[in-house]
């Protein structure tokens, strides 16, 4: 599915999101609060317009996603690329200083089982940001926003998507993800210390940060 969206991934997103898919990336890269010369694995990169923004932190960056195809929509950015599963991440223990993961975690079979693979290639003081699309804590708001995923998305996303009935899952995936407080203790319970979040967009999307004590 992924590898059939990729050719026009990037612009479907910024028209369905409005523009504001240029803002949740700055937000990530200030959550990460990343130092130049850290190594970070983001993760669910896609064609890895996420790592050139993080990029600009001066960190080392690799990008990495399941899908081959969005990999080599994005080949044409210069950031170092792999592909790799988040339920059996290809690199080595203690091997980042931060790991990042945006609007990717819904789409893994076994999330708690991803948040324990980050951990486990994360150094004993790294950091962790999840960027994630989420509930709307205002209600009025909340309801046209659910009628807008399951109605306008994906009639948006068939006029620029290369491939538009992804769209209707992902309105889907996103109308069943838990909200903040309920991704909060599943990341904690994968083993993340000190896990808050942080609301963009009135809670569209929740970026939840957590940390791995020594």
């Amino acid at each position: 599915m992924f590898d059939g969206v990729a050719k026009r991934y990037d612009l479907t997103n910024t028209v369905i999101s409005g523009g504001q898919d240029r803002y949740w990336r700055w937000a990530t890269r200030r959550a990460l609060a990343l130092r130049p010369g850290e190594r970070v694995l983001d993760l669910a990169a896609g064609t890895g317009v996420s790592t050139v923004e993080l990029g600009k932190s001066g960190a080392w960056c690799v990008a990495a996603d399941f899908s081959q195809g969005m990999l080599g929509a994005g080949r044409f950015r210069r950031v170092p690329m792999v592909a790799g599963d988040a339920m059996a991440l290809p690199f080595a223990d203690d091997s980042f200083d931060a790991v990042t993961i945006s609007f990717g975690l819904r789409n893994v079979a076994d999330i708690d089982l991803a948040m324990r693979e980050m951990l486990r290639v994360t150094k004993p003081g790294g950091r962790l940001v999840v960027c994630e699309f989420s509930t709307p804590v205002f209600g009025p708001f909340r309801t046209v926003y659910m009628e807008y995923l399951m109605k306008a998305l994906p009639r948006v996303a068939r006029a620029v998507s290369s491939n538009p009935d992804a769209y209707v899952y992902l309105a889907e995936s996103i109308r069943a993800w838990p909200n903040q407080r309920r991704l909060a203790r599943r990341i904690a319970d994968a083993g993340w210390d000190s896990v808050q979040w942080r609301d963009l967009t009135g809670g569209v999307v929740a970026l939840h940060r957590g940390y791995k004590m020594g």
